[in-house]
């Protein structure tokens, strides 16, 4: 059983995702990064750089596994699982250079600009100009991907696209549509109407509360 420390984040939401995909059982713990849960002992003790997501896995080969970075417990589940990633090839290699594209590009560029637009101390014009626009282009170049083939590394849907569809799930807050990237809306419609992906959504959200 793996248990899961997230909240309803761009982040969080991959893990479960690929757990309900891969058909793993998991416990989900909430961290409520609003009230700044996540830089209590207890969790930084899991995670020194006080973010979520976090996986345990107890029953790992060398014992127990604590895992950070989405990303990387992407990866973590997909080889455990032989689920959602090639095993060896272009396929493999084209699933990585997404989940690097998403890790040093899109996502860092939906998350600057979103800070800058909502929780920076001061308005900083220049800052929300330049993620903005990276925020964008980096859309555009996923959207290019996307007019050549149904998922983002190719025919398969693969942890790739799990790392992608999170921040796209909260564009809103980067202040991004996809008004201008019809192939990306395209491929966001049919991941978001997968039942696993919908189940996972599910499960975030009621971390929570409710006003």
């Amino acid at each position: 059983m793996f248990e899961v420390y997230a909240f309803a984040t761009p982040n969080s939401v991959k893990v479960p995702i690929a757990l309900e995909e891969i058909g793993l059982p998991y416990v989900l713990h909430g961290v409520n990064v609003r009230r700044g849960e996540q830089k209590a002992p207890e969790f930084v003790a899991l995670n020194a750089n006080a973010k979520v997501p976090v996986l345990v896995d107890a029953a790992a080969p060398g014992g127990r596994l604590v895992l950070t970075e989405s990303a990387a417990i992407l990866v973590y589940l997909a080889e455990t699982s032989g689920r959602l990633l090639p095993t060896d090839g272009e396929g493999r290699a084209r699933v990585f250079e997404q989940l690097f594209f998403h890790a040093s590009g899109l996502g860092p560029a939906f998350g600057q600009a979103g800070f800058f637009q909502r929780q920076a101390a001061e308005p900083q014009s220049l800052a929300i100009a330049r993620f903005s626009a990276e925020a964008n282009r980096t859309l555009g170049v996923l959207d290019g991907i996307l007019a050549e083939c149904p998922f983002v590394a190719g025919d398969a849907f693969t942890v790739a696209d799990i790392a992608h569809f999170g921040w796209l799930w909260r564009r809103e807050f980067a202040g991004v549509g996809l008004e201008a990237t019809p192939h990306v809306g395209r491929w966001y419609d049919a991941v978001a109407a997968r039942p696993a992906v919908r189940r996972a959504i599910e499960r975030v959200n009621a971390l929570v509360p409710q006003a």
